[in-house]
């Protein structure tokens, strides 16, 4: 079916509707079928994403010294007890294919003197199996399907949009649980658009955004989750939120994150007096999985009083830290730190959603023709905590699978029924705009006070307290004035942030990321959050 862009002013129909632009979402477009119209809608510039930032690498299996089983058994100790196996393997076993497929459409990784592929290893990996481009893998993938996509006639990237809600049978009041579409707000007009469509895809990446220190860019609020909540899905294990270690401590730098595969390569962790501390803690020192380590690094920051911590790599030779991290390298030097002669100052931050709206091996979520892939996703691989580059891996091989699951059932699936314009008859311009900026503030510092690493019942029950005068206070702004992208993104991210409220209320252990002194221990039976939007508001304690 072609595209209608002459349906009425600001409204168009695609077969396929992909709202987000990074690895999970051109992956999709790139593997449908030329036949297929598609839009991929993005809210900057297409390689605006958190892909383009993504340092580490690909998870995959290789190495003949490796395995699949090896693979399998990282991602499965990592994660708690809480992977679901099943979607572990599916994932490691499309791990060769998914790489040979980027090299295939040109991402150039790195390789050694015998020009084989050079592979790093990350904590939490018992082998070498991190295939990267340098250190700015993310970059090299990103800008690569970018290129691809922009040659496809049967691909129209639309930049400067924001999806408002999605379009379902149940808002149309019309039978059956089906997604048609979106309403998206034009950046560049202010009008919002109607984009109708067969199948809708959510990539629009995670929810790291709540939270005050972040690795993710700008525009990680949670979008995809807080639309898909309202349209009908589940979402599960929203508690589990990764931070980072080692994120660049400087107040110019900001969400610059300094990749894993530093410390993969000998990087030491220091105390301002320059003493190592990791072997208190685990003794994988230094490539302990990320939740041992960031809670470390906040439990010496807190009892020192220190704003941040070290991480060192001086100890190497100059040059094999100018050749393995030359984006790090650079952008430590423009704040006046050379990375080859001292130690980097860092801090924790919220990077990565490990929760999210729950898909079978399809993509496929709780509604009809809509998947969703990527960090929006949960698809059971991460379990209680996300182990290092599995992401970028995830994406591929989840985005791969809902395109060939659309082009297999797109043959049966009819045109979207009709769908009215938006409204704007009711409302009017804001004059408060200041009711935004303050709220956002208020949000990104209690959940990062009171839901971040460390956490208790009472912070929670405190933080829940707030989020729930909060909701109502932007729930009523949305009704009466204009949409803006400050007011979507605030809105997204109170939905998402009362998710993971709710779900880290309802986990009465320490597993994986989520720590509360309140319970410490693990019970016997690893079991996920899942929470349903009809029971919602009655699931938390």
């Amino acid at each position: 079916m072609a595209c209608d862009n002459n349906l009425m002013p600001h409204s168009y129909e695609y077969d396929v509707l992909i709202i987000g632009s990074g690895a999970a979402g051109l992956t999709v477009a790139l593997n449908l079928p030329d036949h297929l119209k598609v839009a991929v809608i993005s809210k900057g510039k297409v390689s605006s994403g958190a892909t383009l930032w993504a340092q580490g690498g690909i998870a995959a299996v290789l190495d003949s010294e490796d395995s699949l089983e090896n693979h399998v058994q990282d991602t499965l100790a990592a994660g708690g007890g809480l992977c679901h196996e099943d979607a572990v393997r599916f994932t490691v076993e499309h791990g060769r294919e998914s790489v040979e497929w980027l090299v295939a459409s040109g991402v150039a990784f790195t390789r050694d003197d015998n020009a084989n592929f050079h592979l790093t290893r990350e904590g939490g990996h018992s082998h070498r199996r991190i295939i990267h481009a340098a250190d700015a893998t993310g970059q090299a993938v990103s800008m690569t399907l970018t290129g691809q996509a922009l040659a496809k006639s049967n691909i129209d990237l639309l930049e400067s949009r924001v999806a408002v809600d999605l379009i379902t049978h149940r808002k149309l009041s019309l039978p059956g649980n089906r997604c048609v579409g979106a309403y998206v707000l034009n950046l560049d007009d202010s009008h919002v658009e109607l984009i109708q469509a067969r199948f809708v895809v959510i990539a629009t990446g995670g929810a790291s955004k709540a939270y005050r220190y972040t690795s993710n860019p700008d525009g990680a609020s949670g979008d995809g989750i807080a639309m898909a909540w309202r349209a009908g899905c589940r979402a599960a294990n929203m508690e589990f939120n990764q931070f980072h270690p080692t994120c660049l401590y400087h107040p110019h730098a900001k969400s610059f994150l300094i990749t894993e595969a530093l410390r993969g390569e000998g990087g030491h962790l220091l105390l301002p007096d320059g003493s190592r501390f990791m072997h208190r803690f685990d003794k994988r020192e230094e490539l302990a999985p990320r939740d041992i380590v960031a809670r470390a690094i906040d439990h010496e920051m807190k009892r020192l009083g220190a704003d941040h911590l070290y991480l060192d790599i001086s100890h190497k030779p100059a040059e094999f830290v100018r050749n393995h991290f030359p984006t790090i390298y650079e952008k430590c030097l423009k704040f006046g730190i050379d990375m080859t002669q001292q130690a980097i100052p860092v801090v924790p931050a919220a990077h990565y959603t490990c929760g999210g709206i729950m898909t079978d091996h399809r993509a496929r979520s709780d509604v009809n023709q809509l998947y969703v892939v990527g960090e929006a996703a949960f698809t059971g691989l991460h379990g209680a905590n996300r182990m290092a580059s599995n992401s970028l891996l995830e994406c591929l091989v989840y985005g791969r699978a809902a395109a060939s699951d659309i082009a297999e059932c797109a043959a049966r699936i009819p045109p979207p029924p009709s769908a009215p314009a938006w409204d704007e008859s009711q409302v009017r311009d804001s004059d408060e705009d200041v009711v935004i900026s303050h709220n956002w503030d208020e949000l990104r510092h209690f959940m990062w006070d009171y839901v971040g690493i460390v956490r208790t019942t009472k912070r929670l029950q405190r933080a829940k307290h707030r989020i729930d005068l909060l909701n109502r206070e932007i729930g009523e702004f949305y009704s009466n004035y204009r949409v803006s992208n400050d007011l979507l993104e605030l809105r997204n991210l109170m939905t998402v942030a009362d998710l993971i409220i709710c779900s880290a209320l309802q986990r009465r252990e320490s597993r994986g990321l989520h720590y509360t002194l309140d319970f410490p221990g693990l019970l016997h039976e690893a079991r996920d959050t899942v929470l349903t939007p009809t029971s919602f508001r009655t699931q938390s304690p």
